[in-house]
């Protein structure tokens, strides 16, 4: 999946594309309600989400539902079946993808996640943009609040996180801002 036209996909009909379009919007107050109550450091959740979704704008409405959607199935008590219902058989793969694997620590979580990512292909590689402008959206807010521990931890796990989730050509301005935030001592 090369990356998509910044507007309407042309190759969806003008209908296909407004509700598209309407289901970004659902999928955003869809997660809201969700996290509900959670925070996002000192934060409402609401930041992160639209952090991430702002870095999908040319990315396309698709990837912005399943930007709004990523951390419902790990963080909340809805399943991807829920989505699935709500959102098509397509979305509710992708969040599968982005939902962290279960294990015993983040190290463990992470490595079962990554293998699953490495492993994607096809139109499920949305995912992979998804999880790479939630990373970035992560560094940068590590960056503006001074989280140095969070930024170490980011730095550590990029090669085996830019291995599995990185393809030629699919999201590389992402990756390029991904991997210059990186380099902040």
């Amino acid at each position: 999946m090369r990356r998509s036209h910044r507007h309407a996909n042309p190759t969806l009909t003008q209908r296909e594309n407004s509700l598209i379009k309407n289901q970004v919007i659902e999928a955003r107050d869809f997660s809201l309600k969700a996290h509900a109550d959670q925070q996002y450091g000192d934060q409402p959740y609401a930041h992160h989400l639209d952090a991430v979704v702002t870095l999908l704008d040319e990315h396309g409405p698709q990837a912005q539902v399943i930007g709004y959607l990523h951390d419902v199935v790990e963080d909340t008590d809805f399943t991807c079946e829920d989505i699935e219902t709500r959102f098509g058989k397509l979305v509710a793969d992708a969040v599968a993808i982005l939902t962290d694997e279960p294990g015993k620590n983040r190290k463990e979580r992470k490595q079962k996640t990554y293998e699953k990512m490495s492993q994607v292909t096809g139109d499920l590689q949305i995912a992979l943009i998804v999880k790479t402008a939630d990373r970035l959206a992560n560094v940068q807010a590590s960056l503006e609040t001074d989280r140095k521990d969070k930024l170490k931890m980011y730095q550590k796990e990029h090669p085996a996180f830019k291995t599995a989730v990185y393809r030629p050509e699919l999201c590389d301005a992402l990756w390029e801002k991904l991997d210059a935030a990186l380099l902040v001592e």
